[in-house]
């Protein structure tokens, strides 16, 4: 029969940290042990407090009916009351959606706001999904990019340069994946001053990874005087609690948007899974001593594999300030062989450490950094440790 797919999935990549997992288990099928810093998934277990209280939700037997599609109004009152205690945010819980995790809230956005041909600018290095689901909305990613001599932060400068009168709206991530960049309070206030000029254009703020922050303070920009009508917050429970299967995320955005998100999710997936909506409350409610134990572990990782890559030759590397990534440059390797391998490209670089290192990174191709690949560090020290052994063997191969 012939292919009756739509132009729309044809034209849909595959998410290149999907992909890259999935080839790390396919070795690892074949007996291989393959060491996976591809996921951006914590490597610690749900903490203890939330478990007992989601098991005692299954127990009193009152959370098994179809959940309101935006989420439990208990659980929007407290997501609205973190924001404005914590964020700055003025909200209430008709300014929260909740969805199955923050990649679907942001799909949500797209598909609400977005006409064909309305232009979105993303940050560059970006979360491989932005640009996709950007154009799965029938918009147009417009990339501004913000290399390694800038930490990988595009300039207000830049941003101002890249509106059009098709602008819709701007989407970054601070702590940011793939570079672990963290927009500081100027920063954020010099891109609210630009976008306080365009009166139609839309900030997307992805704070995923807001308690994983080692700058000193994290900052949103909707809590900027002026910006919380312009600003869609995007959040979830996955990084900073482990909650990662539990896929629970949620946006903070203007009524009208929350209507129509609410509108458009009645639709297609109803309410998230009544029980994970549970386990967010939970989560939230209980306060951050073990998301600070986890954060000190990353921090301390940190240090070690930022000192590690810089025992390997050709690596370019800064200091990240936050989330659990190190996204090195390793251009200095493109046109080197190991003789049987010839590395022209960081997808190259990528296949060559999984097949001879038996490490899974990512190619930053994904992420719009062609130059460079994401190393997750969100694994045990000594799977760490051996990583970049295996990486500095493997690399020293080349010539």
């Amino acid at each position: 029969m012939k292919n009756q797919l739509s132009n729309r999935i044809n034209a849909l990549a595959v998410s290149a940290t999907m992909a890259m997992a999935a080839k790390g288990r396919e070795f690892k099928a074949r007996g291989i042990d393959i060491i996976s810093l591809s996921l951006g998934e914590p490597d610690f277990k749900t903490p203890d407090f939330i478990n007992e209280a989601t098991k005692d939700a299954i127990d009193d037997g009152k959370w098994f009916s179809y959940a309101p599609v935006p989420g439990y109004p208990e659980l929007r009152k407290v997501i609205a009351e973190k924001l404005k205690q914590e964020n700055g945010i003025e909200c209430n819980e008709n300014n929260i959606v909740v969805s199955n995790g923050a990649k679907h809230s942001i799909a949500n956005v797209m598909l609400a706001l977005l006409n064909p041909g309305d232009e979105v600018i993303v940050y560059s290095p970006y979360w491989v999904t932005y640009a996709e689901v950007v154009k799965l909305a029938d918009g147009v990613p417009v990339l501004i990019d913000g290399g390694l001599d800038q930490d990988f932060k595009a300039s207000a400068e830049q941003l101002e340069a890249a509106i059009t009168d098709k602008t819709k709206a701007i989407i970054y991530s601070s702590p940011c994946n793939p570079t672990g960049a963290v927009f500081s309070k100027e920063e954020l206030e010099a891109i609210a001053d630009v976008i306080k000029r365009h009166e139609n254009v839309m900030v997307i703020a992805d704070e995923i990874y807001e308690y994983i922050n080692f700058s000193g303070g994290h900052y949103s920009i909707g809590a900027i005087p002026g910006m919380a009508e312009r600003t869609i917050t995007v959040n979830g429970v996955s990084k900073s609690y482990a909650m990662t299967g539990w896929r629970v995320g949620y946006i903070c955005a203007p009524e009208w948007l929350t209507k129509a998100i609410n509108k458009m999710q009645g639709q297609v997936t109803s309410g998230v899974c009544s029980i994970a909506q549970r386990a967010a409350l939970a989560a939230i409610l209980g306060g951050k001593e073990t998301t600070t134990e986890m954060v000190n572990t990353y921090f301390n990782r940190r240090q070690m594999v930022y000192d590690l890559l810089q025992e390997i030759p050709g690596m370019k590397i800064n200091m990240p300030e936050g989330a659990f990534y190190m996204f090195p440059d390793v251009s200095a390797y493109f046109g080197k062989s190991s003789g049987e391998d010839k590395i022209e490209n960081a997808s190259d670089m990528a296949m060559y450490l999984l097949s001879k290192a038996h490490v899974a990174v990512v190619t930053g191709d994904a992420f719009g950094a062609p130059k460079c690949i994401r190393i997750s560090y969100a694994a045990s020290e000594d799977n760490l440790k051996e990583a970049f052994k295996r990486i500095k063997d493997a690399l020293g191969k080349l010539n």
